[in-house]
């Protein structure tokens, strides 16, 4: 089959979004049967901590960062962890897992009745460390990502990481604006935090 020149290119192929960087991760797997992706999930993150710029997020969820590079890197060695998705300061967003795949971001946790959050969510991960503010371009680029999933999954909740592990987990943290986030989705405050 011929696409017509004047049809524009899809979004979406197979769970991967057409305007991020791709580079896979081998830590997945299959979500249940049945799974409704209903969730975003936020999450922050800088290795080392408060350290930005460099490739290390991505060479730890694709299993190749060198854990003897930095001594925090000691600390979380050999942990096999993924996200969907990745958001730099510049705006600039990688994926890692196919959106139709289990990603490895969430951890034990709970969140609208449900236990195990990485089974019917999307996650992703903010350059940037918690309680610190985040920049307009990851605002920007957040915004649109989140806009292109709910035209392809059922989202009806975005939380952060501290909301579906409240105790263990504190990302994004103080410094996060989600009020910026709602008005830019022009989504219904039900589908946010409180």
């Amino acid at each position: 089959m011929t696409i017509p020149p004047d049809v524009p290119p899809a979004l979406w192929h197979d769970g991967w979004y057409r305007f991020a960087r791709r580079l896979a991760s081998p830590n997945h797997g299959p979500r249940p049967a049945g799974a409704q992706v209903d969730l975003i999930v936020v999450h922050s993150i800088s290795l080392p901590p408060g350290e930005y710029g460099g490739d290390q997020v991505q060479q730890l969820f694709t299993n190749t960062l060198d854990w003897n590079a930095h001594p925090y890197f000691k600390g979380i060695e050999g942990i096999t962890v993924s996200s969907h998705f990745y958001i730099r300061r510049g705006g600039e967003l990688w994926q890692f897992v196919s959106c139709d795949d289990r990603a490895w971001h969430a951890g034990a946790s709970r969140y609208r009745g449900r236990a195990d959050c990485n089974d019917d969510s999307i996650g992703i991960e903010l350059e940037g460390l918690e309680g610190e503010r985040f920049e307009p371009a990851q605002y920007e680029a957040l915004a649109a990502l989140c806009a292109a999933l709910a035209q392809r999954y059922p989202v009806q909740h975005v939380a952060g990481h501290e909301h579906i592990a409240p105790g263990r987990k504190r990302d994004p943290g103080a410094g996060f604006d989600w009020r910026l986030l709602q008005q830019s989705l022009a989504w219904p405050p039900q589908y946010f935090p409180a």
